[in-house]
């Protein structure tokens, strides 16, 4: 099913093919993409009459929010592959839940338990939250509903059920026939002393169940088996099929591109140095290399990247506890290329930077519609914002009115923008919830108010009593222009260091809003009010 054109009324009578025109000359990084993709059958359609679109996760730990983001940028792809090709398309999510756990994640329960399952099967290892039958059934659960949370089409593959259910047995037997040109490849990516034992094919150990890493004694190319010794000695011969044996991460990674007929799948910067590697084993084994995306990788408030074990950077359910499910789409379709930043507090500038995107879209000619974020977001069904405050906005006045609710605010809002209701604004009363929350839990505890210097407060004094004489309503332009005057007048230079003032002193903060709106919104009494108290030094003894 083709996505549709899009809400604006520049789209309403453009009809699939005029849009594919403009597709196609689209710069915006998902349409790049694309039409890379669209190359690769540029002859003749795929023989078995899709594009197929991957995706892999290793349910070692908690899924994190990087999982998520690899899979909406995906779909992006996908969804403007739809757009520019008549070809259908499908979207695996695949787990590698065969894996042995290598190490226990630091943020689960029960970790006695884990240590004695270590190197089993992530499918045979106890769920240490006593939910599933496994760590890696409660793992994939997890990354499940966080991608049924934003509506992705997708199939869902198990490495354990592919491996045992026989589906990879073709490809396990054409490895072990192959086995020697799939070493000389892995060899040479590894030092001398790896060399000495590595394999890629992993047994697993018809006694203990666990993932061994030992070298290979005989690999049987006509039987398709692998004889080794165990960790005690006790020779063993087993079937690479059935679920017996799995690959080592690498050759894994091209064989199941090899097997599936992958088209596209992206991944972190961290694997860019084993691409040939995952090509040339995919291509031994009767493979086509998929087309791949590179993107760079998320970071935690120390410039660290995230992961899964460690649990550091935020998790989906904490970013969605404070903003929409769209503001974080925007924060994944930013800069794929570019490292981010993942910390708490990059959400209200997501927010507000989605909703400028919205109302900017309508008015957009359509090659400026492509490019827009949103666009991809909603699959070119794009809403209008609803937010007549800016996030930011809510933070600070959730911040000066101690609001513990979301109805507080509205009190504020109304006498702000007297037609705007929650039924009619629901972005609005939505984000005004999330303001509190993230108020309480990230602002509240870290508010440090100073009191203001000599000229500060002089310049504070001539704010309070221009706005004690004010007479023009709630115009939040005429507002500013003001503060702006008050600045330039008691010689600010650069201005920002007023501004500055008014957060540290006023906000306990060292950002803040435009503060002729805050004055509109939080209303100019209670801004008299406020500066008084900041003057009197009542509020950094509150």
């Amino acid at each position: 099913m083709k996505p549709a054109i899009g809400a604006g009324a520049i789209w309403t009578d453009t009809t699939m093919a005029e849009l594919r025109d403009v597709a196609m000359q689209s710069k915006a990084w998902p349409f790049e993409e694309a039409r890379a993709l669209l190359k690769r059958y540029e002859k003749a359609p795929p023989e078995k009459g899709y594009v197929l679109f991957e995706t892999g996760y290793g349910p070692s730990g908690l899924p994190h929010i990087g999982t998520f983001g690899e899979v909406l940028r995906t779909t992006m792809i996908r969804r403007a592959f739809e757009i520019i090709s008549d070809i259908p398309t499908r979207l695996i999510c695949f787990s590698d839940d065969l894996d042995g756990m290598r190490k226990v994640p630091d943020n689960v329960p029960n970790r006695d338990m884990l240590l004695a399952n270590v190197q089993k099967p992530l499918t045979s290892v106890p769920d240490p939250f006593g939910e599933f039958e496994s760590f890696g059934d409660h793992n994939n659960a997890m990354l499940r509903r966080f991608l049924d949370t934003f509506g992705f089409e997708y199939e869902f593959y198990s490495a354990t059920e592919f491996y045992n259910s026989g589906q990879f047995d073709d490809t396990l037997r054409l490895a072990a026939e192959r086995y020697d040109a799939i070493m000389k490849v892995m060899l040479a990516s590894l030092r001398e002393e790896r060399q000495q034992t590595y394999s890629c094919f992993l047994p697993i150990h018809p006694e203990t169940g666990r993932v061994l890493y030992v070298p290979m004694k005989e690999v049987n190319a006509k039987d398709g088996t692998i004889t080794f010794d165990d960790e005690d000695g006790r020779e063993w011969t087993l079937p690479v099929t059935g679920g017996n044996v799995k690959l080592q991460w690498k050759p894994d990674f091209g064989a199941r591109w090899a097997a599936l007929g992958v088209d596209f799948e992206m991944y972190g910067k961290d694997h860019s140095t084993n691409t040939p590697i995952y090509d040339g084993i995919c291509e031994i084994l009767g493979g086509q290399k998929p087309h791949h995306f590179t993107y760079e990788l998320f970071l935690d408030e120390i410039g660290q990247k995230i992961s899964k074990s460690k649990g550091n950077g935020l998790t989906i359910d904490e970013w969605l506890t404070y903003a929409s499910t769209e503001s974080l789409s925007y924060f994944m379709y930013q800069k794929p290329k570019t490292a981010k930043r993942l910390h708490w507090d990059v959400i209200p500038k997501m927010v507000d930077e989605y909703h400028q995107q919205l109302r900017a879209y309508p008015t957009q000619e359509p090659a400026a519609q492509l490019n827009n974020p949103v666009y991809h977001i909603h699959r070119g069904n794009v809403p209008a914002s609803t937010m007549v405050v800016p996030f930011a906005m809510l933070l600070n006045l959730a911040s000066v009115s101690g609001a513990e609710d979301k109805e507080t605010l509205w009190g504020f809002i109304q006498r702000y923008a007297p037609d705007a209701s929650a039924a009619a604004n629901p972005d609005l009363d939505a984000a005004a919830g999330f303001a509190v929350a993230y108020y309480n839990d990230h602002v509240k505890p870290t508010k440090t108010y100073r009191a203001p210097t000599d000229n500060e407060r002089k310049a504070l004094e001539d704010l309070l009593a221009r706005l004690k004489a004010w007479d023009g309503g709630l115009d939040a332009e005429e507002l500013q222009t003001m503060v702006f005057a008050v600045g330039k007048e008691h010689g600010f230079e650069p201005l920002r260091d007023w501004f500055t003032c008014l957060y540290e002193v006023l906000l306990g903060a060292s950002q803040g809003p435009r503060f002729g709106g805050f004055i509109a919104l939080y209303g100019v009494d209670e801004s008299i009010q406020l500066i008084e108290e900041g003057l009197s030094g009542a509020l950094q003894t509150a």
